[in-house]
């Protein structure tokens, strides 16, 4: 363990790195929580000096944010004019956000070093009890920072990956809540829940407020969610780790250029190899 890790990650309250009691009971909470709703959340995973570092960082290589003012469905797709009016796929809101990507973070610097510490991606595996377990290949999206500001938001989606891993880095001023109906497609597409979601009827809806440094696990490729408007002058930061269940994957070619404005080579040659028929 590197000097500057432990700078970074609160490990006296989550050594993530060191098997025994401790760990054995954070990840006992951990997998309860996402047992019961695919969501759980580690307070204060970095230290104060770690939201610092992370927070500069973002500062730094926020020009390089991809922005995109568009209208989407939950499910990134265009609109069916064959399905019916009040199906989920073609009800369309307002999308406003950016993405910085995951190459403009360097590999010593602050982000990648939490990434890359040595107990890191195994806590998270066993936090999710995963057998197959990868980091996303795609070298757009691995590792990147979600940043929004003033009227910005992100409307309901689901997640192109099974499990996603975020870090709070710093808030807005105000709004930005995270909000999530836990499991609503597990077994199908379950549209008519979606449906109520959309139109604010459901009852399975939650409402959690992250704060800087906060780790939180969510399972978003099966769960609705979104991020409520931002107001206020100071940019709302959070980081984006990525797993997947099949080494190799990325994103598809669409949505890639969707959310950083660009594809690489690698997004047209792996196209179309997602093992799972959910509609992304």
């Amino acid at each position: 363990m590197q000097e500057c890790d432990a700078e970074l990650i609160n490990l006296a309250e989550y050594p993530i790195h060191q098997n025994g009691p401790k760990r054995g009971a954070v990840l006992a909470r951990v997998r309860k929580d996402l047992e019961r709703d695919g969501c759980a959340v580690l307070k204060a995973f970095l230290t104060p000096a770690g939201v610092a570092a992370l927070t500069a960082e973002a500062d730094s290589v926020a020009d390089k944010g991809h922005q995109s003012f568009s209208k989407t469905n939950a499910y990134f797709t265009q609109d069916d004019p064959n399905l019916p009016p009040d199906d989920p796929r073609r009800q369309f809101y307002d999308r406003s956000n950016a993405f910085i990507p995951a190459d403009n973070f360097a590999s010593q610097g602050p982000l990648r070093t939490v990434h890359d510490f040595q107990g890191f991606d195994r806590f998270i595996q066993d936090c999710l009890q995963e057998e197959k377990f990868y980091r996303y290949a795609d070298p757009l999206a691995d590792v990147i920072v979600n940043m929004a500001s003033e009227g910005n938001g992100f409307p309901w989606h689901f997640d192109t990956n099974n499990f996603t891993v975020t870090l709070a880095i710093q808030n807005a001023e105000a709004g930005g809540a995270f909000e999530y109906a836990p499991k609503i497609r597990q077994h199908d597409e379950n549209f008519a829940e979606v449906r109520r979601v959309l139109n604010g009827t459901s009852d399975k809806v939650r409402v959690l407020h992250l704060e800087p440094g906060d780790l939180q696990l969510f399972c978003g490729r099966y769960s609705l969610h979104r991020v409520a408007p931002l107001t206020g002058n100071r940019p709302r930061y959070v980081a984006i780790f990525s797993y997947v269940e099949e080494p190799g994957m990325v994103g598809s070619p669409e949505r890639t250029r969707q959310l950083y404005g660009r594809t690489l080579t690698i997004h047209m040659e792996r196209a179309g190899q997602r093992a799972d028929s959910y509609i992304d």
